[in-house]
């Protein structure tokens, strides 16, 4: 043993004075490097170490002192057995004193790390993974892995020619990062590895790998040529990795997280061909805890405000992502998010309307360049719209129904208190606003499901909605029948309704009917005259196509099925004969089109309401009404009007009667099954409204004066009516005259009563009292007669069993009540 000193640079005199931690050290190195570690005299220094640790530190320093110099004389084989024996000396030795001994340890790294071998840095890369991956028992306070985080990210990036070795060294740099990661993440004493100098070289790196082997895969020509040895490859190894980051991720570090891969986006355009970018959020959506989704959704929204005035498909880009991001984050916990991200979405929406008027982000025109951003800011609109829907398909009812009513809010309408921007350029952009928000508000409301419509229609949007529904826009007519269709389409009938006709047996549509709630019922009390209005003034509209008069035909059709009772078949029987009247009259001179259309969509309808009541009078008078058009009149049917090719007549002012519904002849059969017939034979009026002064309909806008209207019952097919009474300040005057006139009197009869009473006899009292009593008694005899025989029930009523014959009505003492009415 002593001859082998002088070839370790120790004169031989010397060598028995050499401590003896020294001597172990030179034991464990062989003659000859391809020789390996020399195991037993291993064994000896790791005992040695074990029992006396203060000395561990001296061995360390030893240590390395001897690889430095090994390294600088090209003698890589004991470099490699000096860096066996730390990796064998951490694995066993944990006391207090091994702070000291890795501190050597990790300098010795460092110098393999520097080295420009490719084995030496992946060798000095295996034992720092090791050293990460040994649970200290001592805290470190002064340690820093700031030359390994950069040294890391450094080989992630490599660019070396062979590419085996270019491999091999990416793959060292992700494992290094991990260990970094996995070294430091869990304890609060050492370098906060969540701080941004450190997350912009980590995530970027792990980024670049992903990126890059995507780009290679895409190039192969086919992956059977791959071969099989190479299990992993820097992609999945950089993934796997991300995960771990982002799965360690407190609450405060998401934001230092999530930054650098915004900015590694915007950096490399990567946001344009948007795979790659929702590719990475998917990754970082399901890495990281649920309670925190919200925070990535904070970024990518401030991310979008920030590329405001980037690239429309830059924009579109982030906004695709955000979708996809939502969509996860919205099966965790969203919170506060929700209408943060709608209320950004919107405004983006506001301002790519105003790019694509200007030509321009910075608001001046721009002629050369306008064509192809109008272009790139409608798609950039259309992903925004569908970002919209597929995030609140997700949300539950109570948020749906909030965003709902925000997204209306924003809608510019003309009213007293939401007025429009004037000009041109207002008009346009009030227009295209509009436009954008109710198609965000159609794809809310596709699919909602609620069972009270007071809660899905509340009266502060169902006016706003409706104040929509008299534009003179044709296309935004639409989109509010659309909607309300939407809305009303409870049981999924709305498809069976898509095409307009007469079928003689509606039972083929299989539709799914249940009975009204008393909710939907009090709904239709307070706002079915407002539906009725706006539905009769949209049929009044020249500029309708066959597209409305769908969408009219499912709203009628929806409401008979999901809110109809008896008062409401009623009402709704009297609109469809003043749509045909309109047709008839031609007050407002619509093409002949349109008159056709309104009869065919009046015929579709009464031929469905009247199976849906099976009133057999009331069928067959509709039947008869039927066959008699498609004899001689098939221009008034929905087959031959709502066709790729209408088949119309020159002349509709010759209709004879035969060819019409008629009122007196409906509410007479009707009458005779228990409907309202007073009520049928009233003709349909609307009521115009300040509303309608403000919308842009010219019929409604000249009307500036109050007036109120008084119908006549008259004469159930030609009502006549009195002339309406104008309201001057004289009449008012008179009115409250007469009130205080009122008051006086019924103040005076009350003091006559008052001193009867104190001042009468006795006997005349009684008298009094007893005849009141009589008349009392006469009454309740009355009202108990009427109860103990009842008239006869309605042979037809809506139920949720159509076709089915109603029995008569049970009188009371004969009805068996259930336990809980008895008291």
């Amino acid at each position: 043993m002593h001859q082998s000193w002088p070839l370790r640079g120790v004169c031989g005199c010397c060598g028995a004075l050499r401590p003896r931690y020294k001597r172990l050290v030179d034991n464990i190195f062989p003659e000859d490097p391809e020789d390996g570690l020399v195991k037993t005299n291993m064994e000896k220094l790791t005992f040695y170490a074990l029992s006396a640790p203060e000395k561990l530190d001296r061995i360390g320093a030893y240590l390395s002192e001897r690889l430095i110099r090994d390294v600088g004389r090209h003698r890589y084989g004991y470099v490699c057995i000096a860096m066996e024996a730390l990796d064998q000396l951490l694995m066993a030795c944990h006391c207090q004193s091994i702070n000291l001994f890795v501190e050597s340890f990790l300098k010795m790294v460092a110098k393999l790390l520097e080295s420009e071998k490719p084995n030496l840095q992946i060798l000095g890369t295996n034992s720092f993974v090791k050293f990460a991956n040994i649970e200290e028992d001592t805290p470190s306070y002064h340690r820093s892995y700031d030359f390994f985080v950069s040294r890391f990210s450094e080989m992630c990036h490599c660019s070396h020619d062979d590419l085996e070795i270019k491999t091999k060294i990416r793959m060292s740099g992700i494992k290094g990062l991990q260990g970094v990661v996995r070294k430091t993440v869990n304890d609060e004493l050492q370098a906060n590895i969540w701080d941004p100098q450190h997350m912009d070289k980590i995530v970027p790196s792990l980024l670049f790998n992903l990126q890059h082997v995507e780009e290679a895969e895409s190039r192969s020509p086919s992956p059977l040529q791959a071969p099989e040895k190479e299990k992993e490859n820097p992609a999945e190894l950089a993934e796997r990795c991300l995960r771990e980051l982002l799965g360690r991720a407190a609450f405060g570090n998401i934001k230092n997280a999530i930054k650098p891969v915004l900015i590694h986006l915007d950096n490399h355009s990567l946001w344009e061909p948007k795979v790659f970018a929702i590719r990475c959020f998917k990754i970082i959506m399901y890495s990281i805890q649920p309670q925190h989704s919200h925070l990535v959704i904070q970024q990518l929204l401030s991310h979008l405000d920030a590329n405001s005035r980037s690239a429309a498909t830059v924009r579109a880009g982030i906004v695709e992502v955000l979708s996809e991001a939502a969509v996860i984050a919205a099966t965790g916990s969203v919170g506060p998010t929700v209408l943060e991200m709608f209320n950004t979405l919107l405004r983006q929406l506001r301002l790519s309307i105003d790019y694509a008027l200007t030509g321009s982000y910075d608001g001046a025109i721009s002629l050369g360049t306008k064509i192809i951003k109008e272009h790139e800011e409608r798609m950039f609109q259309e992903a925004v719209i569908k970002t919209i829907g597929s995030f609140a398909s997700t949300l539950p009812t109570y948020q749906r129904s909030e965003v709902i009513l925000f997204i209306m809010s924003k809608v510019p309408l003309p009213s007293l208190h939401h007025p429009m921007e004037t000009g041109r350029t207002g008009e346009n952009r009030n227009r295209l606003t509009q436009i954008m928000l109710l198609k965000s508000l159609l794809q809310v409301s596709t699919g909602f499901q609620c069972n009270n419509m007071m809660s899905a229609l509340p009266s502060n949007f169902l006016d706003r909605l409706l104040s929509t529904a008299l534009m003179e826009d044709a296309e935004i007519r639409l989109f509010v029948l659309e909607i309300l269709i939407s809305f009303l389409d409870r049981h999924g009938n709305r498809h069976k309704f898509s095409t307009i006709s007469t079928l003689s047996d509606i039972s083929v549509l299989k539709l799914k009917v249940d009975k009204c709630s008393r909710q939907d019922t009090v709904f239709m009390k307070k706002h079915s005259q407002q539906l009725y209005r706006h539905i009769y003034l949209t049929c009044k509209e020249e500029t309708n196509i066959q597209k409305h008069y769908e969408a009219l035909y499912s709203l009628l059709a929806l409401i008979s099925i999901e809110l109809a009772n008896e008062e409401v078949v009623v009402d709704l029987i009297r609109l469809v004969l003043a749509v045909q009247d309109v047709a008839q009259v031609n007050e407002e001179n619509l093409p002949v089109y349109n008159r056709c259309a309104l009869y065919a969509l009046g015929a579709a309808y009464l031929n469905l309401i009247s199976q849906l009541t099976t009133v057999p009078a009331f069928c067959q008078h509709i039947h008869e009404v039927i066959e008699t058009r498609k004899k001689e009149a098939p221009y008034m049917l929905p087959e031959d009007v709502f066709v790729e090719r209408p088949r119309l007549s020159q002349n509709l002012d010759g209709v004879v009667i035969e060819f019409l519904f008629r009122q007196s002849k409906i509410s007479e059969v009707l009458g005779g099954s228990g409907y309202n017939s007073d009520r049928l034979c009233l003709p349909y009026i609307p009521q115009l409204t300040d509303e309608d002064r403000l919308s842009k309909r010219k019929s409604i806008g000249e009307t500036i004066s109050l007036q109120v209207e008084v119908e006549s019952r008259n004469s159930p097919e030609k009502e006549e009516r009195v002339p309406a009474e104008e309201i001057t300040y004289e009449t008012l005057k008179k009115a409250i005259v007469d009130s205080v006139a009122v008051e006086e009197q019924e103040r005076e009869r009350r003091r006559q009563v008052v001193e009867k009473f104190q001042k009468a006899p006795f006997e005349e009292i009684a008298a009094h009292c007893g005849a009141r009593a009589s008349l009392l008694q006469s009454k309740l005899n009355q009202i108990f007669e009427i109860t103990i025989r009842p008239p006869p029930s309605p042979s037809g009523t809506i139920t949720a069993a159509y076709g089915q014959p109603q029995n008569h009505s049970i009188p009371v003492y004969e009805m068996k009540f259930p336990d809980l009415c008895v008291y």
